[in-house]
Order: structure tokens, then sequence, then C-alpha cells
């Protein structure tokens, strides 16, 4: 693991809507705003590309991998501003017609693809007027990804994921955990924080978490709260509500310094 220098890392969150074109164009104006502030990783959230009041959009404008908009647009940012881009996730083609794959995108500093993580466990909620079941137009993904960059190791992970801390052993040593999300408010409110600064305490790891924040013109209301914290549980940075970027560094003789102080993962004793 390199320790030698900080990483300036970003999370963009987003009111997303039902024009695909529009939010693209929403995504590309709050990317070059993190690499104005220093940037070289830009997560995005769950949904960027689509969130409108009929589930089965998602399938309408869903992609084969390698090829459509919302790809293109992810492969050229990435090259344009000559980052690392987590692309949150995009809806691809799935086995069954009727569904998709939600599924997180890494792109490379030169715009090439480095890794596909299919979100694994899928939502469902149900209380009041709230009720939410994925699984209706998603089919679910098998395996935990990760990707090596000059920082070090970083996880991917989407929305739902963040409830089962197993997913984020299963993926190793991780210098960093990338969570793209679209939690509810009801949801939000009551675990959001707390869930994300568990995964970063038990990994000693820094987090990253890009949200979904505010009402949607669908009616939808998500939490939002993108924040990235520190392998202590410390809250770097964040953004309460509305669209915008949280930005900070990751600093790995820090993280080092907590995994030397207090060596945990080494006591470990129950295998994943």
């Amino acid at each position: 693991m390199n320790t030698m220098t900080k990483t300036r890392i970003a999370a963009v969150q987003m009111v997303s809507g039902p024009v695909v074109a529009d939010n693209l164009s929403e995504a590309g104006h709050w990317i070059a705003e993190a690499v104005r502030q220093g940037a070289r990783l830009v997560a995005l959230p769950e949904y960027f590309p689509l969130i409108s009041g009929n589930e089965s959009d998602k399938v309408a404008i869903r992609e084969a991998e390698g090829d459509g908009p919302i790809q293109r647009f992810l492969a050229e940012t990435a090259c344009r501003h000559g980052i690392w881009l987590i692309g949150g996730s995009v809806p691809l083609v799935a086995d069954a017609a009727e569904k998709v794959r939600n599924t997180c995108l890494a792109y490379s500093p030169d715009g090439l693809q480095v890794a596909r993580y299919d979100k694994v466990h899928l939502f469902a909620f149900s209380r009041g007027a709230e009720n939410y079941d994925e699984a209706r137009t998603i089919e679910a993904g098998h395996q935990p990804v990760s990707i090596e960059t000059p920082f070090g190791r970083v996880g991917l992970s989407i929305c739902y994921d963040l409830r089962f801390p197993e997913y984020f052993r299963a993926l190793g040593d991780m210098r960093l955990l990338v969570l793209g999300a679209a939690f509810t408010e009801t949801t939000g409110r009551a675990h959001w924080e707390l869930l994300l600064r568990a995964r970063a305490v038990e990994n000693q790891c820094y987090v990253l978490a890009a949200a979904q924040g505010g009402e949607h013109p669908s009616g939808r209301r998500t939490w939002g709260d993108s924040m990235l914290i520190d392998p202590w549980g410390n809250v770097i940075n964040r953004l309460a509500r509305g669209p915008g970027v949280v930005v900070g560094d990751l600093d790995g003789d820090y993280l080092v310094e907590i995994r030397q102080n207090l060596p945990a993962l080494g006591h470990r004793r129950i295998a994943s």
C-alpha cells in the first residue's frame, strides 16, 4: 500500500429526474466541480441517470455492457478529466427481458472500463405509503468487486449492500469503500450515518458515500447526506440535501497509523 501521499476524492450528490440527458448534464457539471477542487477519484450516486415515477422506465433505457449513451458519458468524462470515475449505478441488460442489472461501472483515467459490479442485495421495504421492491425490475448480482488504483484497493458497493457487513469483509483489505446510494428518507434518517460509520470502523478504511438527496420530480424523497468518513469513524465532510459535491482527502499515512495503533483486522478469529 502506497502511504506517501494524500489523494483527494469526491462524492457527487444528485436529485435525479426522469430525463437521462438532463441527469448526465448535471452529473458532468458536478464532476467538473470536484475535479476543479483537486479530486482524482469521483463517485456518482445510485440511479444517477434516471429516477422516475415508473420503475419500469429503467428497463426501457437499459444498455448492453460496453455500449450506450450512459456508458459513453462515463468513459468520455473519466478520460477528459483524467480521473478514476465510479459510475454509481447504470441499468444494464439482464437475463430476464423485463429486468435490469443495477450495475456500478468503474473507469480509469484513460476512459477504460476496469470493473463491473452488479448489485447483490436488492432492497424491499413497506411502511404506510412507502413501498419498494427492487426485485420486481432488478436481477441480483452474485459477487463483490474491487479495483486496484495507484492509491490502493477500492471496494465497490451499492445502497442496500450497506446493511450486510459480510459483503465488505468479502472484499478483503480495502483502503477505500465506495457506496452509491438512493436511501429512502425513512431508512436514511434512522440508519444511514450509523451504518456508514460502522463500515469504516470495522474495516479500518475510508468510506465515500455518494447519495441521491432531495425530492425528485416523481415525488420520491431520498435521504442524501453524502459523506466521506475516515478509518476512525470521523465524518470528514458531508452534504445534507440537494445537488453538490463532498470533497476530502484519503490519507494513507493516517490509515496505517490507525491500523498500527489498533490492529483489529489482525485479531480476527472467524474467517469471512
